[in-house]
């Protein structure tokens, strides 16, 4: 039984500074890893990377990241990136990392991802070239991430995005803003490759719990939604173990731009 802490949306910045980490005390006890879901920062700073790399660093854990749109906000992605690398986190961008959890390996791939919306009510890359740009994007990113998990040699598999890759957890969103949420062409790769979990972010007024058109068990974890530091998840068959930490509602929530 593999045991997977998960959160996304953390947005910290200086002023609160360790207002998160001081919620991780038990986490080693609980869980195998953490994954986080991007928007690790407010505006994607670089200062406001330094935060977060010390929020999550030496957990007794690996934690495994991917950034978020906010993370991008500031033109210094690289720069976050390589600060939470630096603290022994590691980050995904369109690539995978596999973990030995108790003898079994858990392979997991992942990014940003990106909008475009869902199938019936999306985004085409007809006409002017922003358009094309647009869903481009979303397409280069759903193919790297399914190359990524079919690639993973691992005994499970868990997709680690920021945008959704259903609609199902985008419920209490406005409709008008599901194509700037996430895209079903990432659950087609998710699909495709033998998924046990699919997890995001973004969508703070969203829901928790979904579903691909596969199957696949997608959960938003963005931390207005989970209202706890983290949830904890089992893949043994698949099993939601419950909320972890202490009630983080309003302490360590940032600005919300469409997630």
């Amino acid at each position: 039984m593999i045991r997977v802490a998960a959160v996304g949306d953390l947005h910290v910045g200086p002023e609160v500074a360790g207002t998160y980490r001081d919620r991780l005390g038990a986490l080693p006890d609980q869980a195998d890893v953490l994954l986080v879901a991007g928007d690790l920062t407010r505006h994607g700073t670089v200062e406001e990377g330094r935060v977060a790399a010390a929020e999550l660093r030496d957990l007794g854990l690996p934690v495994v990241a991917v950034l978020g749109n906010h993370d991008y906000h500031s033109d210094a992605q690289e720069e976050i990136a390589g600060v939470l690398r630096d603290a022994g986190i590691t980050v995904l961008e369109g690539t995978g990392t596999v973990l030995d959890c108790q003898g079994t390996r858990l392979g997991i791939a992942g990014g940003k991802g990106f909008g475009g919306g869902f199938a019936g009510r999306c985004a085409s890359d007809f006409g002017e070239p922003e358009m094309k740009a647009f869903v481009g994007h979303t397409k280069e990113f759903a193919a790297r991430l399914g190359c990524a998990l079919l690639e993973l040699d691992a005994d499970v598999r868990v997709a680690l995005t920021h945008y959704s890759p259903v609609e199902d957890t985008l419920a209490g969103e406005p409709p008008e803003i599901f194509p700037f949420l996430g895209s079903y062409l990432m659950a087609e790769a998710i699909d495709a490759a033998g998924v046990a979990l699919a997890v995001h972010g973004h969508a703070h007024m969203g829901t928790e719990k979904g579903e691909t058109p596969g199957g696949v068990r997608v959960r938003n974890v963005a931390l207005p939604v989970i209202k706890q530091a983290y949830a904890l998840y089992r893949l043994d068959g698949f099993e939601d173990a419950g909320l972890g930490g202490g009630d983080l509602a309003g302490t360590a929530g940032g600005p919300r731009t469409a997630g």
